[in-house]
């Protein structure tokens, strides 16, 4: 891996991306880096092109800085620069948005209303399978104000009992907004979590803010905001069969430590980003913000097109770095040079190989949340297990993120693997059934939480933070890794490295 603090080059150009619209991924050497960009197709011709809001290239802006140009009438930002930016889509969950609204009501008053009702999505998550009262509580206010103000998106649940009993529920908001169509390049996304940036695979502003932030939005749909510095980071090479995106973002989080990226924009590109499925670039943007980050962001290309028009036929406008675009500082690496990694107790930055660690014994896997309970996460865990036979050495627990990737689990066979499912390979290899899809004990929760650390265990989990109390004793010490290490780690009963199987 090589540092330089000077600013390269990307491939320039904003691209309106109608329902029909298709692209085309290319590769262009500029100025000797190796660069990744989106080329459109258009079914019209160029020349019959709106020109961008940003005009002509005056001034070259990094993708957060473009993104933020257009949406607050602008036609170039510098870093620094405090903006009003308009907002096109608000999400909270039963944890902050009840906070939300009594914010709104307080400052705006009775008779106010949202300002779209259509641009609110609230997605209950955090606090779901649970008996404590104040938790389910907060899902009955959410369901008046739901009522109250003629809210659209709201994806509810009534019976605790059985999920499946809910068509309406999701689960983790997050990878709902992906799989619902809400996620769109170009486009600018605030959320009263600060995993909201996890939407940053697809090419867009989305950044975390609290509750007091989001009542402004539910009456304005503006937020002032500080324009963000950004810093890219260029992954090169070809990604190794006993890598995931996890063991990247470990990786730079551990170069750059959890308060590099304080206040700025992580953009990603190269090779191995322009490779990825969209899941896998959403557990990099995910973890952008246990660095600190205020966003971290992906260019939307091809396998960023064919996702959303999948899910959705709403009209996007894509956007990319400008050539010549400044960044704070650049890092480079070679993915293939690089080894299976955990974070080590109390830090995400605590970087260590997982082979360093194979001395360390575990009392149980936990394998879900935004980062890391996503459909493909699930399939190279139930790959590994199924190439390596035997059983899990200690409890393994299954938290798939949503319905659609319960369904996933259940239904999908797993390349490779004889035609079964993954939910049969965890049958098998005596893993816990997979539970009902919501956050669970990533964030602790009441004490009758899925999952939770009630006693001081050592957990290797596919989540995104460990610090000392954080999926709930105390004393309890996570060390988070990719889906491959959880799943080699529970077949042997220590932190364990997946080459060992794979």
């Amino acid at each position: 891996m090589s540092f330089s603090s000077v600013g390269s080059t990307m491939l320039a150009g904003d691209v309106k991306f109608p329902r029909a619209a298709k692209a085309q991924l290319c590769r262009s050497r500029v100025s000797g880096l190796k660069v990744a960009a989106a080329v459109s197709a258009p079914s019209a011709p160029v020349d019959s092109r709106k020109p961008a809001a940003t005009g002509g290239v005056k001034h070259a802006m990094t993708l957060t800085e473009k993104i933020l140009a257009k949406h607050s009438d602008n036609t170039r930002l510098q870093p620094g620069a405090n903006i009003w930016t308009n907002v096109d889509k608000l999400l909270t969950h039963d944890v902050c948005g009840p906070g939300t609204f009594g914010i709104f009501e307080k400052e705006f008053g009775a008779g106010a209303q949202v300002w779209d009702p259509e641009k609110v999505i609230i997605i209950p998550d955090h606090y779901i399978f649970t008996s404590d009262p104040r938790a389910n509580r907060n899902v009955d206010i959410l369901r008046d104000m739901v009522a109250k103000y003629g809210i659209k998106y709201f994806y509810d649940i009534t019976d605790r009992s059985d999920f499946r009993a809910n068509p309406d529920y999701k689960g983790v908001c997050h990878i709902a907004m992906a799989q619902e169509g809400h996620c769109l390049p170009g486009e600018v996304m605030f959320g009263t979590d600060s995993h909201t940036c996890n939407a940053g695979a697809f090419g867009q502003f989305a950044s975390g803010i609290g509750n007091t932030d989001a009542g402004f939005i539910l009456g304005t749909g503006k937020l002032l905001i500080k324009v963000p510095p950004s810093i890219r980071f260029i992954l090169d090479g070809e990604m190794p069969p006993y890598l995931l995106a996890k063991d990247l973002i470990l990786q730079i989080i551990g170069e750059i430590t959890v308060a590099g990226g304080t206040y700025k924009a992580m953009e990603f590109s190269g090779d191995a980003i322009a490779a990825m499925s969209m899941e896998e670039r959403m557990t990099i943007c995910n973890m952008v913000v246990e660095a600190g980050a205020k966003n971290g962001i992906c260019p939307p290309d091809a396998i960023t097109f064919d996702y959303v028009q999948q899910r959705t036929d709403a009209p996007f406008e894509a956007v990319h770095a400008d050539a010549g675009a400044s960044y704070v500082e650049e890092y480079r690496f070679d993915v293939s040079k690089i080894e299976p990694l955990v974070a080590a107790p109390h830090s995400p930055d605590n970087r260590r190989k997982a082979a360093e660690c194979s001395n360390v014994k575990i009392d149980r896997v936990y394998i879900g949340s935004c980062t890391g309970g996503k459909t493909e996460d699930f399939i190279a865990a139930a790959k590994l297990m199924h190439k390596a036979g035997g059983q899990v050495k200690v409890p393994t627990y299954l938290v798939p993120a949503t319905q659609k990737v319960w369904m996933d689990v259940y239904g999908m066979p797993v390349p490779g693997c004889d035609g079964k499912t993954a939910s049969q390979i965890f049958q098998e290899a005596g893993c816990d059934t997979p539970a009902s899809p919501s956050c669970a004990a990533c964030l602790g929760g009441p004490k009758d939480t899925y999952a939770r650390m009630n006693k001081p265990e050592v957990c290797v989990s596919t989540t995104n933070r460990n610090f000392p109390g954080r999926m709930g004793h105390k004393d309890g010490q996570v060390y988070l890794a990719s889906p491959y290490t959880a799943a080699a780690s529970a077949l042997t009963g220590r932190v364990a490295d997946p080459r060992d199987f794979l």
